[in-house]
């Protein structure tokens, strides 16, 4: 496992604690190739980049299961149950929320009253509404970004909150400039978080719009010092711990309010072996759950 403790640039350098660990190996034995015979060609190399991520040897981190019936798994949040989660697939998908166990099997499906454009994320507030982050933004060039509003029992019925970046100008800015894309989400004091993914991978912008439909300006609270590309948010039950998931890492920030959570210095994870980690929520306070694009489901007791 690979720590690294981020410090601002203008004072610090960075500083890193490694200590070895091995990586997963693709078993090449002829019982593996014999698997393999008679099975389409997809088949064979989604199976052979499983048994490469199948266990990342990475202390504290293991995977429980796979999203076999969730094609390009992008969100992740706690379900209605205890030990349930919703997930859904990336744009392009159908506009449904799977319910899945905690070994990632569906159990359940939920058709979405609204377009799959790019839904990226998933949050939900106390009273049960759950809010899909439709603002995948890649280009940083969409006017119509909005979160999706709903309850599991009238999924049909969708309110949108649909807002606009209050200091974005050109659509689309310069290359340097788009950190407008946005796949990480969180509900928090009556406010939905938003934590952008940094093409230059150097900070990712956090702002905020109300939690109620209508359109709104995404005001901008602060910036991280987040080297990598942000895909999702999650806070644990004690709300003293904001982990950001990036791609094969994540960033945990602590602290003991949220003002303080927004100062603290990110202590960077490294997740290699993984995959595309895109999705993320806390199954207790020590324990994060974790979801590939790949369908890989893993647990990760964190530092």
């Amino acid at each position: 496992m690979r720590f690294f403790l981020l410090l601002p640039a203008a004072f610090a350098a960075l500083l890193t604690v490694s200590s070895g660990c091995s990586e997963a190996k693709i078993d090449d034995s002829a019982a593996l190739a014999k698997a393999y015979e008679g099975k389409p060609k997809k088949k064979q190399e989604k199976e052979s980049l499983e048994n490469r991520m199948i266990d990342a040897s990475m202390p504290g981190l293991r995977r429980v299961g796979s999203l076999d019936g969730v094609s390009e798994s992008s969100g992740l949040a706690a379900g209605p149950q205890p030990g349930t989660y919703y997930s859904f697939g990336d744009n392009g998908n159908a506009a449904i929320i799977y319910q899945v166990d905690g070994t990632g099997r569906v159990t359940n499906e939920l058709s979405i009253g609204s377009k799959n454009k790019d839904w990226e994320s998933l949050t939900r507030d106390p009273q049960g509404n759950y809010f899909i982050g439709d603002c995948g933004n890649n280009n940083s060039d969409r006017r119509d970004l909005r979160l999706l509003r709903f309850k599991p029992a009238t999924p049909q019925q969708v309110d949108k909150i649909e807002f606009t970046y209050a200091d974005q100008t050109e659509f689309p800015p310069k290359k340097k400039q788009r950190n407008f894309d946005c796949e990480a989400t969180l509900w928090h004091e009556g406010k939905i978080w938003l934590f952008t993914k940094d093409q230059q991978q150097k900070s990712s912008n956090v702002y905020t719009v109300p939690d109620q439909p209508g359109q709104h300006t995404a005001q901008r609270v602060t910036s991280l010092a987040i080297p990598g590309q942000v895909t999702d948010a999650a806070l644990s039950p004690s709300g003293r711990r904001l982990v950001l998931l990036a791609r094969g890492e994540l960033f945990i920030l602590d602290g003991n309010s949220w003002a303080d959570i927004l100062k603290a210095t990110p202590r960077q994870v490294d997740l290699s072996g993984t995959g595309q980690t895109e999705g993320a929520e806390f199954k207790d306070e020590k324990t994060l759950v974790i979801s590939t694009e790949e369908g890989g489901l893993y647990e990760f007791t964190l530092p």
